[in-house]
């Protein structure tokens, strides 16, 4: 395990935020499902995307890793066979929830057997949402106590697929991506208000972009999938994360200025909310061309239903640590199933560095300091828990000691890079 000592010291600088890992995983699905070869540019090769890779592979796809046209980044190309071919039983899907969840649906486009295989705290993740519909299909699965590694055999069929919107939007998407390819039409009927829709509006995007028709009624709640439909192969470019972004505007507004470079000003990326909500919190932002710029500014606390955008909330916690006033982020309760318990995380960890937290079954509690003392803090294994920890580190009077800093590899292996070149003070 890793071990990082920071010393305070403000960051501020411009800095190309990584691209999307969401759109990226969704970009290498479509085109493993295309005809053909496609291209998908800007592509860093974080250990979640290299599982995407490595499963379209076991089913099928040709990949070729390439420069991209992003200095240090990369460029797939891709040859997708139109349908999916078994080629690795077993599915290796690392530590990525996303890889998991999309492609156990897309597997079921072949009869034959596949092992969905993982690691670390994706094996106790919850896959249980997808159980009724391979029962009332007929697809024989075995799994222990619902947990990976799960067996699959038979094929998906066209048909009504209702099933809970509020464990994960992923389980969704995964079924977008499968249902256009089989013979009659579909519909996706969530029993459950869903949470993290954007997500959806993200896989619904990358559909279109790929040939793939879509229609969801939002008033009546149900998504409709004709089938006998065909991916088009596609040359595309994935924009900048304004996940990862998020930890960068954030110490814009805790230390900056910052400015960062790289990101869709009309995506449909549901993190894009950060930039409304540090405004809220009285963060002054800024956008010149393609650039935005968040400077240094006293914050105060806010109240946040965080249901829609989850992965926001550790970063959201910190600025909340340093902000006047009481922040309150609550529907919060879907953390406790990500790579950590991230509630229990966040408020041990903050806790260990002097903010005060209280953590509450679906919510946390934060009582904004002008200080935060410093000390020593354990990653959980979790990318984000470790950036938000460092991004909170520049507020911090005595330095800050990260245990598992090498999660930031998960999702931004140059993290700690660009945090140096921030100003960040590595020891």
């Amino acid at each position: 395990m890793r071990t990082v000592t920071i010393k305070p010291s403000e960051l501020s600088g411009k800095i190309l935020v990584p691209p999307s890992k969401s759109m990226a995983h969704r970009a290498i699905i479509c085109a493993f499902l295309s005809e053909g070869t496609s291209v998908v540019d800007n592509i860093e090769l974080s250990n979640d995307i290299i599982a995407t890779c490595g499963a379209v592979e076991a089913l099928g796809a040709e990949i070729d890793i390439v420069e991209g046209s992003v200095q240090g980044r990369k460029k797939l190309i891709i040859n997708g066979t139109g349908s999916v071919k078994v080629k690795k039983e077993r599915i290796d899907c690392g530590e990525s929830g996303s890889t998991a969840r999309f492609i156990i649906p897309v597997s079921r486009l072949a009869k034959e057997k596949v092992v969905i295989d993982g690691r670390g705290k994706l094996v106790q993740r919850p896959f249980d949402v997808f159980f009724p519909i391979f029962e009332a299909q007929n697809i024989r699965y075995r799994t222990q106590n619902g947990k990976l590694p799960l067996i699959l055999e038979g094929s998906l069929k066209s048909g009504e697929f209702k099933l809970r919107g509020d464990v994960s939007s992923q389980f969704i998407s995964g079924l977008l991506f499968a249902l256009p390819l089989l013979p009659g039409n579909s519909a996706i009927i969530p029993t459950t208000k869903i949470e993290s829709s954007g997500y959806i509006d993200m896989t619904i995007e990358m559909l279109k972009r790929f040939g793939i028709e879509i229609n969801f009624n939002r008033e009546q709640n149900i998504i409709e999938i004709l089938g006998w439909q065909r991916y088009i192969s596609q040359n595309y470019t994935v924009e900048g994360d304004w996940s990862q972004a998020a930890f960068w505007l954030t110490a814009g507004a805790l230390s900056g200025p910052v400015s960062v470079g790289g990101l869709n000003k009309d995506s449909t990326q549901g993190d894009k909310v950060i930039e409304t909500i540090l405004s809220e919190m009285g963060a002054d932002i800024s956008w010149e061309d393609d650039l935005i710029t968040v400077k240094k500014s006293p914050l105060t606390g806010i109240n946040a239903d965080v249901s829609q955008f989850p992965d926001l909330v550790p970063i959201l916690a910190a600025a909340g640590a340093c902000a006047e006033g009481k922040t309150v982020l609550y529907n919060a309760a879907r953390l406790r199933i990500k790579e950590s318990d991230r509630l229990r995380a966040i408020a041990t960890e903050l806790k260990a560095v002097g903010a005060e937290i209280t953590e509450k079954e679906d919510s946390l509690e934060i009582i904004g300091k002008k200080s935060i003392e410093g000390g020593r803090v354990y990653g959980w294994n979790d990318h984000r828990i470790v950036m938000s920890a460092a991004v909170l580190a520049s507020k911090c009077r005595k330095n800050v000691t990260i245990e598992g800093s090498e999660a930031v590899n998960k999702s931004y292996p140059a993290f700690w890079e660009h945090y140096k070149s921030m100003g960040g003070r590595i020891k």
